[in-house]
C-alpha cells in the first residue's frame, strides 16, 4: 500500500534524524578519542580524510548504484552495511583500527546519501513540494548533528567510545526499518537513460555541462578548502578555551542547532527564491566564521557557530533544490554523487593542509582563513541570484517558454566559472 507523499518524506526525515544522531555521536567519540590518544593533527586529519572525505573516492560508484538499481533497495543495503561496520568498531581500541573501520562505515553510507537525495522529487510527486521536502530531510539531518555530538561528548567521558559505536549501530538498524515502511516512488517515470547519460562519469559530465551547477561546484570547492580546516581545528579550539570533550561536542552541537533553524526556514523557499537564499547563506557563513576566528570568549564562539549553522541550513536546502530541479532523474543520483566528490576533493586538500597550518597559526586563525574562503564562495555564487528572473519561464506555454528562454540567454551574462566554459 502506497502512503501519502508527505508521509513518506516524514519517515525518511525521521530515519535520517535517528541515524545521523547516532553517527554524529560516533564521529564525535572517534575524533575526540583519536585526539586524546595521539594529540596528533596528522592523525586527526587522517580520520577526517577517510570519513568525511570518502565521497571523493567512492561517490561516482555510489551514485551509479542509485541510478542503476531501485533506490529504496540501495538505501536499505547501505544502512545494513553501515550498521555492521559500526558494530565492529565497538570492539576496536587502537586508533589505526578505529580509523580503518570508520573508513569502512563511510564507504557503506555513501550509496544512501546520493540515492536518498536523488529520490526527493519522485517521492513528493509535486514540484512545489521539493523545497518543503528538502527542508524537512535537512532538518532531520542537522537535528541529529546538533544532538549527536552532545550525546557523544557525554558518553565518551563516562561509558567510553565503544558504547557510542554500539549505540550508533542500533540507530542504523532503526533507520533501516523506517526505510522499509516507505512505499512511494523513488524514481520518476522517465525514459531509459540516453547515451549521454550512460556510464559512471555521466553525473560529472552533466555537472560540468550545466552552467549553474558548475558555478555552484566551483564556489563550494573554494568554500570547503578553507572551512574544512576548521573541522580539524575543532578539538584544538575546545582545548584552546579549556572546554574539554563536552566543549568539543558543544562546538558541533551549536552549529547543528543553527543548521536546524536554517533548514526549517528553508521550507518556505520556492524555486524562484532558492538562488537568493543560497548566496545569502554563503555570506552568513563567512561572517560567522570570522567571528569564531576573532572573538575572545567561548560562549561568543558558540553563538557564532549557531549563526554559521543557521546560514548553512538555508544554503543547503537551496542548493539541493536547485540541483534536483536542474537534473534529469536518470542521472540525478550520479550528479549528486559527482557534486559531493568535488567537495570531497576540496576537503581532502583542506585536511592535508590543516595539520601544518594549525600548528603554525592556531585554531582561531584557521577559522579566519575559513571565513575568507567562505566570502570568496559567496562572491562566486552572487551572479546566480539572477536565476530568480529565470523562474518566470515556469508556467508559460511551450512556445512562449522557448521564446522566453531565448530572451534570457541573450540578455544574461554567461555564468560559467573561469576554466570550465
Amino acid at each position: 500500500m502506497n502512503r501519502s507523499p508527505r508521509s513518506n518524506v516524514r519517515r525518511l526525515a525521521f530515519g535520517r534524524l535517528i541515524s545521523v544522531t547516532g553517527g554524529a555521536a560516533a564521529y564525535t567519540a572517534l575524533n575526540f578519542t583519536i585526539w586524546h590518544e595521539t594529540h596528533s593533527p596528522k592523525m586527526q586529519a587522517l580520520s577526517l580524510l577517510l570519513t568525511f572525505g570518502v565521497a571523493g573516492i567512492l561517490g561516482p560508484f555510489a551514485g551509479a548504484l542509485g541510478d542503476r538499481f531501485d533506490r529504496r533497495k540501495v538505501m536499505i543495503w547501505s544502512e545494513a552495511a553501515a550498521a555492521v561496520v559500526f558494530a565492529a568498531m565497538a570492539f576496536a581500541h587502537e586508533p589505526i583500527w578505529l580509523i580503518a573501520l570508520a573508513f569502512g562505515s563511510a564507504m557503506a553510507e555513501q550509496p544512501f546519501f546520493s540515492s536518498s537525495r536523488a529520490a526527493i522529487p519522485a517521492l513528493v510527486e509535486r514540484e512545489e513540494d521539493v523545497s518543503w521536502a528538502n527542508s524537512l530531510v535537512t532538518t532531520g539531518v542537522h537535528a541529529g548533528i546538533a544532538i549527536g555530538p552532545v550525546i557523544g561528548g557525554l558518553l565518551v567521558g563516562t561509558v567510553g567510545a565503544s558504547a557510542v559505536f554500539a549505540l550508533n549501530a542500533a540507530t542504523f538498524i532503526v533507520s533501516l526499518l523506517l526505510t522499509l515502511t516507505i512505499r512511494g516512488r523513488f524514481k520518476e517515470a522517465t525514459p531509459h537513460a540516453t547515451d549521454e547519460h550512460r556510464g559512471i562519469s555521466a553525473g560529472l559530465r552533466f555537472l560540468v555541462a550545466d552552467r549553474v551547477l558548475r558555478r555552484m561546484s566551483l564556489a563550494w570547492l573554494v568554500f570547503v578548502m578553507g572551512m574544512g580546516m576548521g573541522m580539524v581545528a575543532d578539538a584544538a579550539l575546545a582545548d584552546h578555551f579549556g572546554a574539554g570533550a563536552l566543549g568539543f561536542g558543544l562546538l558541533i552541537a551549536c552549529w547543528g542547532t543553527g543548521s536546524v533553524l536554517g533548514s526549517l526556514g528553508g521550507r518556505w523557499m520556492t524555486a524562484r527564491t532558492e538562488p537568493v537564499w543560497m548566496v545569502a547563506g554563503a555570506a552568513g557563513i563567512a561572517v560567522a566564521a570570522l567571528g569564531v576566528g576573532f572573538l575572545p570568549l567561548f560562549w561568543l564562539v558558540l553563538l557564532s557557530l549557531l549563526l554559521m549553522g543557521t546560514a548553512e541550513g538555508f544554503a543547503i536546502v537551496a542548493e539541493n533544490g536547485i540541483m534536483q530541479r536542474r537534473t534529469p532523474d536518470a542521472v540525478r543520483s550520479r550528479t549528486v554523487a559527482a557534486f559531493d566528490a568535488v567537495l570531497s576533493f576540496g576537503l581532502a586538500i583542506a585536511y592535508i593542509v590543516a595539520a601544518p597550518v594549525l600548528r603554525a597559526v592556531g585554531p582561531q586563525a584557521v577559522y579566519r582563513i575559513g571565513g575568507a574562503t567562505a566570502l570568496g564562495a559567496a562572491l562566486i555564487l552572487l551572479p546566480l541570484a539572477r536565476l530568480r528572473r529565470d523562474r518566470e519561464i515556469d508556467g508559460a506555454s511551450p512556445v512562449d517558454r522557448e521564446a522566453l528562454e531565448s530572451l534570457v540567454e541573450l540578455t544574461a551574462q554567461p555564468a560559467a566559472p573561469p576554466g570550465l566554459s
